[in-house]
C-alpha cells in the first residue's frame, strides 16, 4: 500500500513538473508582468488609477487583437510583416469613404473584407505558391503602405464624430471601453479555437510537422491560407479601432506595429519556428508591452526609448524561446 501511494505521489509530481516545463515561459512572463505592475504602481503616481488602467487597456486592444491572430500564423512557422501597413490602409480608407458619404455599416464591412483579401493574397502566395512568408508579407508591407500614402497624399483624413462608427474606438459599455470588450471576446475565441478545436490542432501540427499532417488527409494549404486571412481581418479591425479612437485616418498609423505584435507573441512563448503556440502567453505578452510603454511615459521617460525597449525585449524573447526555455522543457521531459 505504501509503495502504491509513493507511485501515485511520484506520478503526480512528474505531471506537475512536466506541466511547469511546458508552460515555463508563460509562467515567467506572468511573473514579470506582476513585478512591472507593482513597480509602476509605486513609482508612477497615476499608474494604478482606474482611468489610466482603462486607457492602457484601450490603447493595447488593437495590438492584442492582431497578436491573437498572429499567434496562429507564427504557430505554423509563418510570419506576417504587413499588419502595420494594413492598419494604416484600413484606417485611411475608412476615413476617406466616410467623407464620401458611405454608410458607416457598409464602410465597416468593406474595410474588413479588404483586410481579409490582403490576408488571402499573403496566404495564397505563401501556402499555394511556396514563396517564403517573410518575402511575401514584406512586399505587401511596402505595397499597402504605399497605397495608403497615395490614397491620403500623406495627410490625415478626419472622421465625423457624430457617426455611430466612432463609438467603436471611443464608446464605453458599463464604463468599459468598447475596444477592450472586443479584445477580450476575440482573445477568448482565439484561445478556444487554438486549444479546443481541430483547426487549432492543425495549426500546431502544420508548424511542427506539416508533411505528416498532410499525409493524414488534412489540406495543409487551406490551413496556411486561413491563418493569413485571420491576420488580415484582425489588422483591418485594428485599423478601424485606431482610426475611430483618434477620429481620423492616417497613412502613418501602425508604424512599427508589426514589431510590437510579433514581440507580444514571441514573448508569450509561441515559437518562431512553429509547432508551439500559447494564446495565454500572447495575452500576457501584449499586456507586458503595454504596461512598459505606459509606465515609461508616466515616469517622463522619452517615448523614443519605447521602441528601443521593444526591440531589446524581442531579441531577448527569441533568445529565451530558442535556447533557455527549449532546454528547460527538454530537462523536464
Amino acid at each position: 500500500m505504501t509503495v502504491t501511494s509513493e507511485r501515485v505521489v511520484t506520478t503526480r509530481a512528474a505531471r506537475a513538473n512536466a506541466h511547469i516545463g511546458k508552460h515555463a515561459q508563460t509562467i515567467a512572463i506572468g511573473v514579470v508582468l506582476v513585478v512591472l505592475l507593482i513597480f509602476f504602481a509605486f513609482s508612477a503616481d497615476r499608474f494604478a488609477t482606474t482611468g489610466n488602467l482603462l486607457n492602457l487597456m484601450r490603447q493595447i486592444s488593437p495590438t492584442l487583437i492582431v497578436a491573437i491572430a498572429m499567434t496562429f500564423v507564427i504557430s505554423t512557422s509563418g510570419i506576417d510583416l504587413s499588419v502595420g501597413s494594413t492598419v494604416a490602409l484600413s484606417g485611411s480608407l475608412l476615413a476617406i469613404v466616410l467623407q464620401h458619404g458611405w454608410d458607416p455599416t457598409l464602410a465597416l464591412i468593406a474595410i474588413l473584407a479588404l483586410g481579409a483579401l490582403i490576408g488571402f493574397v499573403n496566404g495564397w502566395f505563401s501556402s499555394y505558391q511556396n514563396i517564403p512568408p517573410f518575402i511575401v508579407t514584406l512586399a505587401m508591407l511596402s505595397i499597402m503602405r504605399g497605397t495608403a500614402l497615395r490614397a491620403t497624399e500623406g495627410y490625415s483624413t478626419p472622421i465625423d464624430g457624430e457617426l455611430w462608427i466612432v463609438q467603436l474606438g471611443q464608446g464605453r459599455v458599463g464604463g468599459i471601453p468598447v475596444p477592450v470588450i472586443l479584445a477580450v471576446v476575440i482573445a477568448a475565441v482565439g484561445w478556444l479555437t487554438l486549444t479546443r478545436t481541430p483547426f487549432g490542432r492543425y495549426v500546431i501540427g502544420l508548424g511542427s510537422n506539416g508533411e505528416s499532417l498532410r499525409r493524414t488527409g488534412v489540406n495543409t494549404r487551406k490551413v496556411g491560407l486561413a491563418v493569413y486571412v485571420l491576420t488580415g481581418l484582425a489588422a483591418a479591425l485594428a485599423g478601424v479601432l485606431i482610426a475611430t479612437r483618434l477620429s481620423s485616418g492616417s497613412s502613418n498609423a501602425g508604424s512599427g506595429f508589426e514589431l510590437e505584435v510579433i514581440t507580444a507573441v514571441v514573448l508569450g512563448g509561441t515559437s518562431l519556428f512553429g509547432g508551439r503556440g500559447s494564446m495565454l502567453g500572447t495575452i500576457l505578452g501584449a499586456l507586458t508591452l503595454g504596461v512598459i510603454a505606459n509606465g515609461l511615459v508616466l515616469l517622463h521617460v522619452s517615448p523614443f526609448y519605447v521602441q528601443i525597449v521593444q526591440g531589446a525585449i524581442l531579441l531577448l524573447a527569441i533568445f529565451a524561446n530558442s535556447k533557455v526555455w527549449a532546454r528547460f522543457g527538454a530537462v523536464r521531459k
